[in-house]
């Protein structure tokens, strides 16, 4: 069975310009989001399936259109209420779509979260009984109502959710000095791309003719990755990561795909010799 990877669209999303791509001025960068006028045009919030002979693997799990119901979000936080705008119907979560491709979510092997904001995580009630996998320190992140400050709506996850914690190992990807294998064949690796949370992980996925790189928010498009350009709400490590992403790159075939990059779908596609449409 060869592996493929599936493109999961679920709606779209519009933030801060200064979100995408860091604003140059002194303004703190979180200050950028709620100062800065400019929006981004309409962005795609995507996961992923992977079809792998271990099984279904999921990464991210995209957003609800609950999200547009009062209450959902806490009601003053001013990130939710000023700096970021939702078009998702319910057709659009990763549950229905999965059935029109006809796979089940209760098919699936395990779950993947690059990180736990909420248009990765906001999918997860899909997934109630899966085994799902996650940095420790970003679940710990999540958590109390610093999480709940920093965007994390963790209320709305499923109840009694037990995520089983990554461990890496010291086998070197490229640049990267650790990894995690999901499957036996090390096909499917977890590896550290600390930036837009500081804990974030992003997957590679080793398919017949390229590597494709899941890249969750390392970047918002594969342009951005290319100029070293972190986003407006990284943390430091962020240039480390984009520069290890470029490496990896200019030493073996990788297909980056950023879960906000427009071109992504096409990307993928082209990758694994598909036609791509226009």
């Amino acid at each position: 069975m060869n592996i493929k990877i599936h493109p999961i669209q679920t709606g779209l999303v519009k933030i801060k310009r200064s979100q995408v791509n860091r604003a140059a001025n002194n303004l703190p960068q979180p200050l950028n989001l709620f100062f800065q006028t400019g929006w981004s045009d309409w962005l795609p919030i995507l996961a992923w399936i992977i079809e792998h002979p271990e099984g279904l693997f999921v990464v991210d799990t995209g957003e609800t259109a609950r999200v547009l119901e009062p209450g959902y979000f806490p009601r003053r936080h001013p990130y939710y209420r000023w700096a970021v705008q939702f078009d998702i119907q319910p057709a659009d979560e990763i549950g229905p779509q999965m059935r029109r491709l006809g796979m089940l979510p209760g098919d699936v092997t395990a779950v993947i979260l690059t990180h736990l904001h909420t248009d990765h995580a906001g999918g997860l009630y899909h997934f109630p009984h899966h085994r799902i996998l996650i940095h420790p320190q970003e679940w710990q992140a999540a958590a109390g109502r610093a999480g709940t400050l920093n965007g994390y709506v963790r209320h709305n996850w499923p109840m009694g959710l037990k995520p089983e914690f990554v461990r890496y190992v010291p086998e070197a990807v490229g640049p990267f000095a650790g990894s995690m294998a999901v499957t036996g064949d090390g096909r499917i690796r977890l590896i550290p791309t600390p930036g837009h949370t500081p804990h974030h992980l992003s997957v590679l996925v080793q398919t017949e003719t390229t590597t494709c790189f899941l890249a969750g928010d390392a970047s918002y498009t594969e342009a951005l990755m290319q100029a070293g350009q972190p986003d407006g709400v990284s943390v430091p490590a962020a240039a480390q990561t984009l520069q290890h992403i470029r490496q990896l790159g200019e030493d073996t075939a990788v297909t980056y795909l950023p879960a906000h990059d427009p071109e992504s779908i096409a990307r993928l596609h082209r990758a694994q010799g598909q036609v791509v449409a226009g």
